[in-house]
C-alpha cells in the first residue's frame, strides 16, 4: 500500500438563497440548479481518481454536491458532523456588504473582536474539528483518495492553519471559490502540500470568485 494519501475538501456548490440571508447551519437550504451543475462539473473531473471515500457536512447542500461525486464512484455518502459550517449569530439574517448591518447598533456588541471571532466559532476550535475530519477522512481512504464536502469558513481556516498563516482575514479574499477543490497530500500521517483548483470556475457568477469586488446587493452568505 502507497503512503501517500489525497483528501479532496470541496465547497459545496451555489444555493437557492433568494432572500440573501446567511444561513449558516439553518436547515432547509438546497443547491440551485447552477449548484448541481458545479456538483457534476466536479464529479466529472474527479471521475478518473481514485476515490474511495466520500464524506460531507450533514447540511443539505453539502450532501447534495457530495451525491455525485459517490455515485461516479460506486461509494455510499458518509457524514461527519465536524465538517459542518462554523457558527454565526448573524444566521438567518441578511448581513452583508452594502446593507448596513455595521451600522447598526444591536450588531456592534457582536463585532468587537475579529481575531477570535466575537460573532461565531472561534477559529480554533474550527481548526481542531477540521483536522479531526481530514484525518478521519486519511484513514478511510489510506493509499488512495477521500473527498470531504465541507463550507467556506472551515475549509479556509484549515488550510490557513496548515499553510502557517494567521487565522483572522478578510472574507472577501479567501481563496475558496464555490465547487472549488482543496487538496491535501500526505505522506503517512504529515500533511506534506496543500492545492487548490477551481473544477467549475467557468460556472462560477464573476462577483462570487475570490478576490472579486463585493457587488451591492449580492450574495450576502460569506462563509457558506
Amino acid at each position: 500500500m502507497s503512503d501517500i494519501t489525497v483528501v479532496h475538501v470541496m465547497r459545496h456548490g451555489e444555493v437557492a438563497n433568494p432572500d440573501g440571508l446567511l444561513y449558516g447551519r439553518l436547515p432547509g437550504y438546497h443547491l440551485s440548479e447552477l449548484g448541481q451543475r458545479m456538483a457534476e462539473r466536479v464529479a466529472e473531473h474527479l471521475a478518473p481518481r481514485d476515490i474511495t471515500h466520500v464524506v460531507s457536512s450533514p447540511l443539505e447542500r453539502a450532501r447534495e454536491t457530495a451525491t455525485p461525486v459517490a455515485e461516479a464512484h460506486g461509494l455510499d455518502l458518509a457524514t461527519d458532523t465536524r465538517l459542518i459550517e462554523a457558527e454565526n449569530v448573524f444566521q438567518g439574517k441578511a448581513f452583508g456588504v452594502g446593507d448596513g448591518a455595521l451600522r447598526r447598533p444591536e450588531n456592534w456588541k457582536h463585532l468587537v473582536n475579529p481575531f477570535r471571532p466575537s460573532w461565531g466559532e472561534p477559529y480554533l476550535e474550527q481548526v481542531v474539528r477540521m483536522m479531526g475530519a481530514l484525518d478521519a477522512a486519511k484513514d478511510a481512504a489510506r493509499g488512495h483518495e477521500a473527498v470531504c464536502v465541507s463550507h467556506q469558513l472551515p475549509i479556509w481556516i484549515v488550510r490557513s492553519f496548515v499553510e502557517r498563516r494567521r487565522l483572522w482575514h478578510d472574507p472577501r479574499k479567501r481563496q475558496c471559490t464555490l465547487a472549488s477543490l482543496t487538496t491535501f497530500t500526505y505522506q503517512g500521517d504529515k500533511i506534506v502540500s496543500v492545492g487548490y483548483t477551481e473544477p467549475a470556475r467557468d460556472l462560477v457568477p464573476a462577483h462570487l470568485l475570490a478576490g472579486a469586488k463585493p457587488v451591492k446587493g449580492g450574495s450576502k452568505a460569506f462563509g457558506a
